[in-house]
């Protein structure tokens, strides 16, 4: 009978110091998991908390997004900015009606296709691009750009953006343009030929998202002009029009 009452006692102890230290002060936490595993997966998913980790708290990680480009057709929240959803909300321009031949984007898998080969391209000419580039942001922008054009770009346009990357040296593609020759594309039509490929290059809609483009188009046209983004001799330029203008008056 004594033992009986002892070892109740112990797993009564037991119970009570396993209940007691699964609770703590960090609100955040979830205590202490039997079998994590049934809780937490091991795969990858979009809105998990990676900010803890084996047992390790990674402040820096709290509210990272892991899957940073969300599946195709998905529609991921962009804030409360209402420029910023605008410029995110699905690309309004169609695909070439080709694209299922030269690109792979098959209406199937949601791409929306033309009935023209060229007329959506001709059309996104007179799309502007919704990020200005300014004396203030133009740093940061290029920096974005630059980190971009390096992992997405540089392999086939070089990194001086001649035509002559690693890619094209190798032999392995060739008639890469040099971008100073297409200085007769608009805006728009730089960022139909990234947004679902252009001739041999392939389409990146499903790689980087459309603020990521537009970042990507500033950066390409200092290679496509010479003062792009030099307010100094824009506004010299201006100076000198102004000047013309004037005198033409006279």
């Amino acid at each position: 009978m004594k033992n009986k009452r002892i070892a109740t006692y112990f797993v009564v102890l037991a119970a009570g110091v396993t209940l007691f230290s699964s609770c703590v002060a960090d609100p955040d936490s979830s205590g202490l998991e039997y079998t994590p595993d049934m809780y937490r997966s091991p795969a990858i998913e979009p809105y998990i908390d990676y900010g803890e980790i084996r047992g390790k708290e990674y402040k820096e990680l709290k509210e990272v997004q892991s899957a940073m480009q969300p599946p195709h057709n998905a529609i991921p929240y962009y804030g409360t900015d209402a420029k910023r959803v605008a410029m995110m909300l699905p690309y309004n321009r169609k695909a070439s009606s080709a694209a299922n031949v030269s690109h792979g984007l098959y209406a199937k898998d949601g791409w929306r296709l033309s009935d023209s080969l060229d007329a959506e391209y001709n059309n996104s000419a007179r799309d502007k691009n919704p990020i200005e580039l300014t004396e203030e942001n133009k740093d940061e922008l290029f920096s974005k750009g630059k980190k971009l054009y390096a992992s997405m770009c540089a392999h086939c346009h070089g990194e001086k953006g001649d035509g002559e990357g690693p890619m094209v040296k190798s032999g392995a593609y060739a008639g890469v343009p040099d971008y100073k020759n297409l200085k007769n594309l608009a805006d728009g039509q730089v960022f139909y030929s990234i947004y679902y490929g252009k001739g041999a290059m392939g389409a990146h809609a499903m790689m980087i998202d459309k603020e990521e483009i537009w970042t990507l188009v500033h950066y390409v046209n200092k290679f496509r002009f010479d003062d792009y983004g030099n307010f100094d001799a824009q506004e010299e330029s201006d100076e000198v029009t102004e000047e013309v203008v004037e005198a033409t008056e006279e």
